[in-house]
């Protein structure tokens, strides 16, 4: 039986690079991913130039590409939402620079639909990642980051951040309802949930060239992430347990 695949690009005013991305990956996908039955879906948060325009006009022009928009902005708000919308079996991102190489891309979907994990990630801190193009201060940054999750939580994966994520049907429908960040923080609540719960991770190395046109703002977007380890040491992680045995979440997880 084939099985279902979304990609999602998360996009806000990317009027210029949006047409060359979404060719680059259908493409991509026609050549190296024709075992499951795919789909591209532009998620727009907000944007107010003609975003939304070219991504109409790539809906017309290519099979299997599609839409969805908020008027709210926040990376985490509109991923969360085109993954709820979403019936595939496997749902994916990657940021719309296409930061990660496309080949990166076979592995992170395979560990999902192939595998049985129910959450795969790329990395780029991991032995037999490449990072091409990233400043001194943003490496040293993004790792500190990363050691205070793992000290702060035990957590094992090494890259929080990294633009370049897959869940399975099971992972989507029951995490996604618990995490409360809808901005830079999303990625990092997502992963930590899923860990402490028992959702099965599967860690892969990337080729990595860094964006130097990046949108993120390092200092206020640092203080932000961790406000939110904060928030889900003391209590968030918690109450989300208590909502996943709720749930019903409590069987046997996969096990890949």
């Amino acid at each position: 039986m084939t099985k279902s695949l979304e990609i999602v690009i998360p996009v806000l005013n990317e009027e210029k690079v949006l047409s060359a991305s979404v060719g680059a990956l259908h493409h991509f996908l026609q050549g190296h991913l024709s075992e499951y039955d795919w789909r591209i879906t532009i998620a727009d948060n907000g944007s107010s130039d003609d975003t939304r325009n070219v991504a109409a006009r790539l809906i017309d022009f290519y099979d299997g590409v599609g839409l969805t928009t908020l008027d709210q902005r926040g990376r985490g708000r509109a991923l969360k939402k085109a993954w709820l919308e979403s019936t595939a079996d496997v749902v994916a991102y990657m940021d719309v620079d296409l930061s990660t190489q496309l080949n990166d891309l076979i592995p992170l979907v395979n560990a999902i639909g192939n595998d049985g994990y129910d959450v795969a990630i790329g990395s780029r801190l991991m032995k037999g990642s490449l990072v091409e193009g990233r400043t001194g201060s943003r490496e040293f940054t993004s790792r500190t980051y990363n050691l205070i999750i793992r000290a702060s939580f035990f957590v094992s994966f090494k890259d929080a951040q990294c633009g370049f994520k897959a869940l399975s049907r099971r992972g989507a429908d029951l995490l996604l309802p618990l995490i409360k960040d809808t901005g830079w923080f999303f990625d990092t609540e997502l992963l930590i949930l899923a860990e402490k719960n028992g959702f099965p991770l599967k860690e892969i190395p990337v080729r990595w060239h860094d964006d130097p046109d990046t949108r993120v703002k390092v200092v206020s977007t640092a203080m932000h992430d961790l406000m939110g380890l904060a928030r889900l040491k003391f209590g968030g992680l918690k109450r989300a347990a208590r909502a996943l045995e709720a749930a019903g979440s409590n069987e046997a997880p996969n096990r890949p």
